[in-house]
This record gives structure tokens, C-alpha cells and sequence, in this order.
């Protein structure tokens, strides 16, 4: 009976392990998308960028601008959404004298085709900060990531030399995140591992984080993991109350920013 059992167990276990690698992408991202005539309207000045990143797929990206500009926040958004709600950011962010760049991944709002793999994701965004490199000079950078964009904007930073990186609600990698609800999940499985722990250790410029410590998706313990691999100057900034949404409109989050970006110049 206890072999039986235990057969039972190990293949519901390989069903559900393959189930989870064959569908990573429906259960990672959660795109809206938009008509290809859809029309942006905001309360501020900006520019809808397409940008080519392979030989059938454009991505559509917004850029706000700001009066009298510092630089350029280059912000990648969370996996759900598109930039018809996370262009209202922008108003945040401009206030502080940055222009703002958000960019929607493949699938996502109008941009082209879809998300098939972490080195995809990876190569997209690298193309889209190449572009907007030949019109800031790349210490006036700063990349800013929230929740599944984190993992990227550290990669980003970590091949790359902007000014800062900024990293909201981060997971220290994503099989990490992956254990911490399914506990016997195989990690070889897990084919976006976004190792946000490796990464970081490769980035040159300043980091900072911001976590809430009531986040329910992504465990407020990923940033005290990835607190332990920071190098000189780096910090850690613990938001209390705070859930995993609205952290860009948490009044110390704010006050902070303005803080940061300003001490820049």
C-alpha cells in the first residue's frame, strides 16, 4: 500500500512539475492588450515610441518629458497591464525633473508578438535601452524595475552602465519565488529563472530597494536574501505598511525618490 502510495505521489508530482514548465509563460505574465489604433491620453506632454527588435516584432513604448530634464527613468513594468494604466506613473516620476521612458513587453498593450523565453526577454529590452542610449548619456540613466520586472532590470544594469538601478518588490530569483509555493517544484523545471541573486552582484552602479513588508506575491525575505550581496553604498529600504501593489504610491517611496534623484545632480 505504501508503495503504491508513494508511485501515486511521484507521478502527480511529474504531471504537475510538467504541467508548470510547459505553461510558465500563462502563469508568469498576464498581458492586456490594445488595438493597433488604440490612442494614448494623458495629462502631459509624450512621445509613443515603436521600436524594431527583430525582423517581424515592433514594441511600443511611451516617453514622457519633463520641463527641465536630469536624465531619463528607464521603468519596466509588472507582468500585468499595459501602458494605457502604467503611463498615469509617469506624472510621479516627470515631477521629479527625469524624463520617463516605460516600455510594454512582446504581448503587451500594442506591442508585437509574444514572450517565449528569458533570452528573448532579455534581448528585447536590451535593444530598447540601445535606442534610447543615443539620446542620454548613460550615467543619466536610471533603471528602475517593479515586481517581474526586477529581474530583467538587473540583468539590464548588470551588462550595462547606467547611473542607478532602483528595484521594487524584487524576488532573489525566480526559482526562489517558485519554491515558496510549491515546495518539491523541481528547479531544472523552472525555465525562467530570472536569477535576480546573480545579477546583482554584476552591477557597478548604486542599488537601491524598496519592499513592503506586508508583500503577499513576492516574500518581503527576497530582499533581505539580496541585501547580503550588496556592495558598498547599496540599500535597502523597508516600506511598513506595504502591499505588493500600489508601491509607487506610497508616500515614503516618494519622498525617497525625490531624495535619490535629486542628491543625483
Amino acid at each position: 500500500m505504501w508503495k503504491n502510495y508513494f508511485i501515486t505521489i511521484v507521478i502527480l508530482m511529474g504531471v504537475a512539475s510538467l504541467f508548470v514548465s510547459c505553461s510558465q509563460e500563462k502563469m508568469l505574465f498576464f498581458p492586456t492588450t490594445l488595438p493597433a489604433d488604440y490612442t494614448f491620453t494623458f495629462d502631459q506632454p509624450f512621445q509613443e515610441r515603436f521600436i524594431q527588435v527583430d525582423e517581424k516584432t515592433k514594441l511600443n513604448g511611451l516617453l514622457f518629458k519633463a520641463d527641465s530634464s536630469k536624465g531619463l527613468i528607464f521603468y519596466l513594468h509588472g507582468n500585468s497591464g499595459a501602458l494605457d494604466s502604467w503611463g498615469d506613473l509617469a506624472k510621479m516620476y516627470v515631477k521629479n525633473n527625469y524624463d520617463f521612458f516605460i516600455l510594454d513587453y512582446r504581448g503587451y498593450g500594442k506591442s508585437q508578438g509574444k514572450i517565449e523565453s528569458e533570452k528573448q526577454l532579455f534581448s528585447d529590452i536590451q535593444i530598447v535601452y540601445d535606442s534610447l542610449k543615443r539620446e542620454y548619456p548613460e550615467e543619466k540613466i536610471v533603471v528602475i524595475g517593479y515586481s517581474i520586472g526586477t529581474g530583467p532590470a538587473t540583468h539590464l544594469s548588470s551588462t550595462n552602465k547606467p547611473g542607478m538601478l532602483i528595484l521594487l518588490a524584487p524576488y532573489y530569483s525566480m526559482v526562489d519565488l517558485a519554491h515558496q509555493y510549491i515546495k518539491l517544484m523541481p528547479s531544472f523545471m523552472i525555465r525562467y529563472k530570472l536569477r535576480t541573486d546573480e545579477y546583482i552582484t554584476k552591477v557597478a552602479c548604486p542599488v537601491l530597494i524598496f519592499h513592503g513588508k506586508q508583500d503577499e506575491v513576492i516574500y518581503y525575505g527576497s530582499s533581505l536574501k539580496l541585501q547580503k550581496l550588496f556592495k558598498a553604498g547599496d540599500r535597502l529600504v523597508t516600506l511598513d505598511p506595504q502591499y505588493h501593489n500600489g508601491m509607487n504610491l506610497n508616500p515614503v517611496y516618494q519622498q525617497e525618490l525625490a531624495r535619490v534623484l535629486e542628491a543625483r545632480n
